[in-house]
């Protein structure tokens, strides 16, 4: 009899940002795919009855590629278990979520999505950066910066004149922060580098488009970073201070 799989966000990191069907998906399983963006202290717990394997997928080092990540859940899935993918923040948000659907319908193995609180919104709001704010943005766009944007895309960001939230954008950040500039986006449009978002020693480094290169380098940031480009940096109030208290409030109520 074949099992089946299921694509679970995790979130941003904190097991309280879970959904119930999230919960209820991991505790159901036999085996558990996952990776270290996802939630994985606490999966012993969990998903007390299921295999956990660690895919192990890193900046610049994917232990086990994606073919195969497939290949494994397909596998499991024919010989009968119920698999969890669980990925970091939602499925299909720059997760690959979608690849792994279509491979597990051509095999014929049954499939839902349970989505998850993603990064792009969720990092900057705990440090208190709305994505959307009246009379200041009506829009947000999320991109990949994991590789070089095109001179296209660059000139459609700066012309759509919203809040531009860049994940896996620490490498590129400064192509991408030029090309805004050249392309006509004010050289004084703030920006902020959330790093670490909801975990141990998250920290924001502020800025603007035209030194945010300098600070960066000056404060040593590194990925895993969540950077939002636009007027609505302004509008932070909590700041790292109130992220970390409510983050050790999580622990402590944990």
């Amino acid at each position: 009899m074949t099992g089946s799989v299921t694509l679970v966000g995790g979130g941003p990191g904190p097991v309280e940002l879970l959904t119930l069907a999230a919960v209820r998906a991991l505790a159901a399983a036999d085996v558990v795919l996952f990776d270290r963006l996802a939630p994985h202290d606490d999966l012993a717990e969990l998903a007390p009855r299921a295999e956990l394997i660690d895919v192990g997928k890193r900046p610049g080092h994917h232990a086990i590629g994606q073919e195969s990540i497939q290949a494994i859940m397909v596998d499991r899935a024919l010989a009968g278990a119920d698999v969890v993918r669980l990925k970091g923040g939602d499925p299909f948000v720059f997760g690959r979520g979608g690849e792994e659907v279509l491979a597990c319908r051509a095999a014929g193995v049954p499939v839902r999505v349970i989505p998850g609180v993603t990064s792009a919104v969720s990092v900057p709001a705990s440090v208190g950066i709305p994505v959307t704010h009246r009379d200041v943005s009506r829009l947000f766009t999320v991109v990949s910066g994991h590789a070089p944007l095109s001179e296209e895309e660059l000139r459609n960001l700066a012309g759509l004149r919203g809040t531009i939230v860049i994940l896996m954008g620490v490498t590129n950040l400064p192509s991408i922060t030029a090309g805004l500039v050249r392309h006509g986006l004010g050289a004084d449009t703030p920006v902020a580098i959330i790093e670490r978002g909801f975990a141990r020693g998250q920290r924001t480094v502020v800025s603007t488009l035209s030194t945010v290169m300098w600070d960066a380098a000056a404060h040593g940031v590194a990925a895993p970073a969540v950077i939002v480009v636009g007027d609505v940096v302004g509008l932070a109030v909590a700041g790292d201070a109130d992220a970390q208290a409510a983050l050790d409030a999580a622990s402590l109520s944990g």
